[in-house]
């Protein structure tokens, strides 16, 4: 706790509204940022990509609109740019959906609505992103006052483009790389060249300034051979400043298998892991197990999380393929509306604890329908809360 202390008093300093905020609450954030070290990258105060650079005008709007005002709406927010990719991911939360994909003015339209709903930060996604031309101006009017982070594979990246997102505001990206062989990450995402891509990426992005971390999606089998830390100690020789981990998700694209899914016990272990490296003072390590914990934020799929895919289907977080609505065919406003009665917080991953029902209900649609997603949420139950969210609730953001 103490090493972030300069940090902190940087972040008090841009956002003095912190000092109104429930000591319950600092105190519960301060206890989640002492699991991490606070860097400096390009004069912006970064805890980890997962939440806005703690100097940004994004981070005081999370202040003052969600810890002081108690927004109903989002926070957090994906969106898809193009479905259009040239790798062929077995685990691909995209995988199977289309329709008719959203033109520019959509996309940007949509963006604004998600700002102006409470969005503060906002991961540009795909299919692969870089592959839609307008990236850098879509990038640009989304940065203002809101954290911009970019998931990747790299394909189509050159270091001009690099240096024009990074001019347009963006914050953070994430290369996917889920293993230190290039015959493991090509296999997986089944396109040979594909490592050699995102090890291109990383150098790129890393050259032009940008906080560049690695995405990567573990499985089962890495997680029990204990395969991780020595993955880690491979990314920590790129010079990279994060590395952003998950655990395989259950699909409902493909036949049920428990050996896909690991254990309460093992995302302890990842968490213990993360704490561990992060003593060490090296690359960020962000689980986001952890984040989702039950001690912190828990999952809020559909409470402060929405995903908007790139052919306007609005979805409670990218994992979860399901659909309440196009933004294209009704305003995104009414979709959350509705999509929001439906949900609650909860201690554990919504898509984890409830995939048997979605693949039950999803009859080979995908996503599933919104008058379907309605009616499965009715046998849908929800855990507590996480424990940041329960002081929130419970202690009205606000200084007594």
């Amino acid at each position: 706790m103490l090493k972030n202390i300069p940090a902190l008093a940087d972040c008090l300093v841009r956002n003095p509204s912190m000092l109104r905020v429930s000591p319950k609450i600092s105190l519960a954030l301060m206890k989640y940022m002492g699991k991490f070290r606070v860097r400096r990258v390009g004069g912006r105060t970064v805890l980890h990509s997962h939440l806005p650079p703690l100097n940004s005008p994004a981070y005081g709007r999370f202040v003052q609109e969600h810890l002081l005002g108690k927004s109903p709406g989002p926070s957090h927010a994906q969106i898809g740019l193009t479905d259009a990719c040239p790798q062929k991911c077995g685990y691909c939360y995209n995988k199977g959906r289309r329709g008719t994909a959203m033109d520019s003015g959509t996309i940007r339209r949509t963006i604004s609505d998600l700002k102006s709903m409470g969005v503060f930060w906002l991961g540009l996604t795909g299919g692969e992103p870089l592959l839609n031309r307008e990236i850098a101006e879509i990038t640009a009017e989304a940065s203002t006052d809101c954290a911009v982070k970019l998931f990747t594979t790299g394909s189509g990246l050159t270091p001009a483009l690099a240096t024009r997102l990074k001019d347009a505001g963006l914050f953070s990206v994430s290369v996917s790389l889920d293993h230190w062989t290039a015959e493991v990450h090509d296999a997986v995402r089944v396109t040979p060249g594909a490592f050699r891509t995102a090890i291109k990426a990383i150098e790129i992005f890393r050259t032009t300034g940008l906080h560049t971390g690695v995405s990567a999606v573990l499985s089962a089998e890495m997680i029990r051979r204990g395969q991780v830390e020595p993955y880690l100690e491979f990314l920590q020789g790129l010079g990279l400043d994060e590395a952003w981990l998950s655990e395989m998700k259950p699909s409902i694209q493909t036949p049920d298998d428990p050996m896909g899914l690991i254990t309460p016990e093992e995302r302890q272990s990842l968490i213990r892991l993360q704490d561990r490296w992060n003593r060490s003072g090296r690359m960020m390590v962000n689980y986001l197990g952890h984040f989702e914990s039950p001690a912190y934020f828990g999952c809020n799929a559909g409470c402060k999380m929405i995903y908007v895919d790139a052919f306007g289907e609005v979805s409670p977080c990218v994992f979860a393929p399901m659909s309440f609505g196009n933004v294209q065919k009704k305003p995104l406003t009414e979709i959350w509306s509705e999509m929001r009665s439906c949900f609650a917080p909860g201690s554990d991953c919504f898509v984890i604890r409830n995939h048997g029902l979605l693949r039950r209900r999803a009859e080979g649609r995908l996503p599933i329908p919104p008058e379907v997603s309605r009616d499965l949420m009715k046998q849908v139950r929800f855990g507590a809360p996480g424990r940041f969210v329960e002081l929130v609730e419970r202690n009205g953001g606000k200084a007594s």
